[in-house]
């Protein structure tokens, strides 16, 4: 029998690049998969399901209160909506008109990048401290205004050793009573950060449901204070509210909660020798062709503590040709392009068993 995927002539993708989202973010563990399915057998009311969700997921996670959202973009959103509005139900519909409110929020410069406009289409405006070099505590503490709504920090490949640290940016937001909001969308692993910004001080933490949770990829998490997450609900779905568009299903609440009890409950220490072993495995398979080096690269393309495979070609390969070759050839295969060198990245945490000697045979075959 034919899968829908074959019947609507897509083709399936062994991805051996990241848990990017255009490719589906990761694929879900059977626990959420069936927690998903268990959803759609019952009518039950939205909001106590978010309720009794996220206070399972805060008791899992150490933190105070939980919201699911529907990804972690529109978990920034609905955070930033908090920070500016507030808990009075008057100030449901005031967006995207923010005159007399809390109307700008700050980021160092180093951090801006394309997932920041999940926050600026709220009407905001952002304030950028420091400059792509550095920033400094004066930076911060002389942009911070009575209009100052929420600072963000957003964690990854863009941090820097010259940035504000963000132990100083809390300490700094904590004496102006500013929230601080951490984008770690992709900051898992390790799980240990699931209440490590938290704990540090943080306001909120946003992280993906759909990459290394393995949970719904329309799904995300939010994590941190009590009164914030009280009043993101407020202004999400399904109350009529700046957020109504970002529905989350009762299949993505259950799946994600499943998602999570599953993760926090892995053998991360055999999950990571299990990515070790799959780089070694590629790197000692490419090892004796001409033009071609393999090498351990680590951290991986998101800053996670996690191996990948760097193989550097000579001028006598084009990485772009490669890259082509094994996305046009069958099985389809994605892979990442270097960014610094004429070579390509193989990411051990997205293929499954069986799939990094596709992997390795498909690129000795073009290779040679």
């Amino acid at each position: 029998m034919k899968s829908y995927y074959e019947t609507l002539g897509v083709r399936p993708v062994i991805n051996a690049s990241a848990t990017l989202t255009k490719l589906g973010g990761s694929l879900m563990s059977d626990e959420a998969k069936q927690a998903m399915l268990s959803a759609t057998s019952n009518f039950v009311d939205l909001h106590d399901l978010q309720q009794k969700v996220g206070e399972r997921i805060a008791e899992l996670t150490r933190n105070e209160a939980a919201y699911v959202s529907s990804g972690a973009a529109a978990g920034l959103f609905l955070a930033t909506a908090a920070c500016v509005a507030g808990n009075d139900l008057k100030n449901k519909e005031i967006f995207p008109r923010l005159d007399g409110f809390k109307n700008e929020v700050i980021m160092q410069k180093m951090h801006r990048n394309n997932y920041d406009y999940a926050v600026r289409e709220l009407g905001i405006e952002f304030i950028e401290v420091g400059t792509e070099d550095a920033t400094s505590a004066s930076d911060l503490e002389n942009a911070i205004t009575s209009k100052t709504a929420a600072i963000f920090w957003f964690q990854g490949v863009m941090n820097k050793p010259s940035e504000l640290a963000l132990e100083e940016v809390i300490a700094i937001a904590d004496r102006t009573n500013v929230p601080v909001i951490v984008d770690a969308a992709a900051q898992l692993p390790p799980v240990s950060n699931l209440w490590k910004f938290t704990q540090m001080g943080a306001a909120l933490a946003i992280f993906s449901g759909g990459k290394d949770l393995a949970g719904p990829q329309s799904s995300g998490l939010v994590l941190g204070r009590k009164g914030l997450i009280d009043t993101i609900r407020i202004h999400g779905a399904p109350n009529h509210s700046v957020g109504r568009p970002m529905k989350v299903g009762k299949e993505e609440m259950l799946g994600l909660l499943a998602a999570l009890e599953r993760y926090i409950n892995l053998d991360h220490e055999a999950r990571g020798k299990l990515f070790e072993d799959r780089v070694k495995f590629w790197n000692e398979g490419l090892q004796g062709l001409e033009g071609v080096s393999a090498t351990r690269d680590y951290p991986n393309e998101a800053g996670q503590p996690a191996p990948r495979t760097l193989v550097t070609f000579s001028d006598k390969f084009s990485k772009d040709a490669i890259i082509q070759q094994l996305w046009d050839g069958e099985p389809r295969i994605a892979v990442a392009p270097s960014e610094n060198v004429n070579g390509i990245l193989l990411n051990p945490m997205t293929v499954r068993e069986g799939e990094p000697e596709v992997v390795l045979e498909r690129l000795i075959s073009l290779l040679r």
